[in-house]
């Protein structure tokens, strides 16, 4: 006899009860496999569908049918968290399988070809994980431009961890010193000061060409080597602060060479794993740490002015950081020759092996100063305007050998070519590779002086893309007067001296992202004194 239901009962919990009644009926008729496996579903509930348990979690046992209302606010949420994932989407990334070190032992073994074959697998954008750092690689206009203009991005937080690994200079002494040391280096070595130094280089190199001899055979990095590390030094920190005895020249050659050439790992790594880049680095400090007094008190004896470093000094007594003065010292030197050494080498390199430019720069050297070798001549700024293509050839050596990488430090999250780059990481621009683009420099490959003439010099401007200096606000404060010392060195040595090399023009070395790219081997020149 059928049990009476309740008035109360509706429609919804008669299909419950037919239900329930019809399961116990069919369990009852069905046998062997499908009774067992309709059994099994009986017994063990948590085999249930996941999803079929997480809707009756949130909406209830019981609820059969979902309002629209809720269609539409879960419609929203799987929007809004499709967004939130899409707009998270990091750049292609380029790790390794070893926590911490990622990528390192690849791209430490040749970092210049590892960026390009990134490039050319990834696209124009992809980021590379080495030694706990995230480095994110921009290689085309919309990346370019957020590295150039974007506000989210910042340039002394990006590198005031190598700077503290590099000078010992604290980082916050740095954060707050740096804009003010920056200005003042830049308006010293700027365009409106420039024929303060013009008559001082040419000085000092003719002293050191003098020390050269008549004649000799000796790597032209040596040779460039010899010839401005003291013209440097004298020019921009005190005149007699080089070594003039041949074994504190060779003492300091040592360990300015060990120092620059381990620069690079000693940016990234801790110190005690660089036992002889440490020493160099303590014996250049302790120089400075012992010529200090004598450096603030001597005057330039022509018009009295400070060196660079003169200004420097007084500017760390203002900011009561005389304490740092060594590490400052340091960076200077370090600035001024790691870049300009190689410049010069490479110049001159190419000049020599290219001879339809050699035998033109020496027939506007000729032109300008008479026969070459006759007097000892002096270089003024008009000289210079006169022998457009000496300029011209230094500017397209810088953008050959161009820094591997600078960079900036990402503040916050910013967005490039659909993918956002989060903050933390490093933003890194590559003018060693954005120089070889064909879309901004036909024949990219190529030695080609000319392509300067396009550039408008007179004003201080150089090509569009090119970045060897930097960009923005902290560009390179000391272009303009290494600039003028290699036109200087160029003139003078080619006046005085018949020169050819002895070997092929050497490969660059692919090991280096930080400064102006190393030959790789010797290169043997040969010199003759005109007569």
């Amino acid at each position: 006899m059928m049990q009476k239901l309740p008035k109360n009962w509706g429609g919804e919990k008669r299909l419950q009860l037919g239900r329930q009644t019809s399961c116990k009926r069919n369990s009852g008729k069905l046998g062997g496999r499908e009774g067992a496996l309709f059994r099994g579903k009986e017994q063990e509930p948590q085999q249930q569908d996941f999803s079929l348990l997480c809707f009756r979690k949130v909406l209830g046992k019981n609820m059969e049918f979902i309002s629209p209302t809720v269609v539409i606010i879960l419609g929203c949420v799987a929007l809004l968290l499709f967004l939130q994932w899409k707009n998270l989407r990091g750049p292609p990334c380029i790790g390794g399988w070893i926590p911490w070190i990622g990528a390192g032992f690849e791209f430490g073994k040749t970092p210049l070809e590892f960026i390009e074959k990134a490039r050319t697998k990834y696209g124009p954008i992809f980021t590379i994980v080495a030694l706990g750092t995230r480095m994110t690689f921009v290689t085309e206009e919309e990346g370019i431009n957020v590295f150039l203009n974007s506000k989210e991005v910042n340039f002394e937080l990006a590198v005031q961890n190598p700077v503290y690994r590099t000078a010992s200079i604290p980082k916050n002494i740095f954060l707050k010193l740096h804009e003010k040391l920056y200005i003042m280096v830049k308006g010293k070595m700027g365009t409106f000061n420039l024929y303060r130094f013009t008559g001082q280089l040419t000085e000092e190199l003719h002293e050191q060409l003098e020390n050269l001899g008549p004649h000799g055979t000796m790597d032209l990095n040596n040779l460039v080597r010899h010839l401005l590390y003291p013209v440097t030094v004298n020019v921009l920190f005190k005149k007699g602060l080089f070594p003039t005895n041949e074994r504190k020249i060779r003492e300091f050659h040592q360990h300015f060479q060990a120092y620059d050439e381990g620069f690079e790992y000693g940016s990234q790594l801790p110190e005690c794993l660089l036992r002889n880049w440490s020493k160099s680095k303590k014996w250049l400090l302790a120089l400075f740490e012992k010529n200090i007094p004598d450096i603030k008190t001597c005057k330039s004896a022509k018009d009295n002015s400070p060196t660079v470093m003169q200004a420097l000094l007084d500017l760390l007594e203002m900011e009561a950081n005389e304490q740092k003065s060594p590490n400052y010292g340091l960076l200077l030197l370090w600035a001024s020759l790691s870049n300009a050494v190689p410049v010069a080498f490479w110049t001159f390199a190419f000049v020599l092996s290219h001879p339809n430019i050699h035998r033109t720069i020496m027939e506007g050297i000729s032109s300008v100063f008479g026969t070459a070798g006759k007097d000892k001549i002096k270089v003024c700024e008009d000289d210079l305007k006169k022998l457009p293509l000496i300029k011209w050839c230094i500017l397209e050596t810088i953008r050959l050998r161009a820094p591997g990488v600078i960079t900036r430090k990402v503040l916050k999250p910013v967005k490039i070519l659909n993918y956002t780059v989060p903050s933390g990481d490093l933003l890194m621009l590559s003018p060693f590779w954005l120089h070889r683009n064909p879309k901004y420099f036909p024949e990219p490959d190529l030695f080609k002086p000319e392509r300067w003439k396009k550039a408008n010099l007179e004003k201080h401007a150089f090509l569009d893309c090119f970045m060897a200096f930097g960009s923005g606000k902290y560009q390179c404060p000391g272009r303009w007067l290494a600039l003028l010392e290699i036109q200087i060195f160029i003139i003078l040595i080619l006046y005085y001296y018949d020169c050819s090399l002895l070997d092929p023009l050497p490969r660059q070395s692919s090991l280096h992202l930080v400064g102006v790219q190393q030959p790789e081997g010797q290169c043997r020149i040969q010199f003759k004194q005109r007569k």
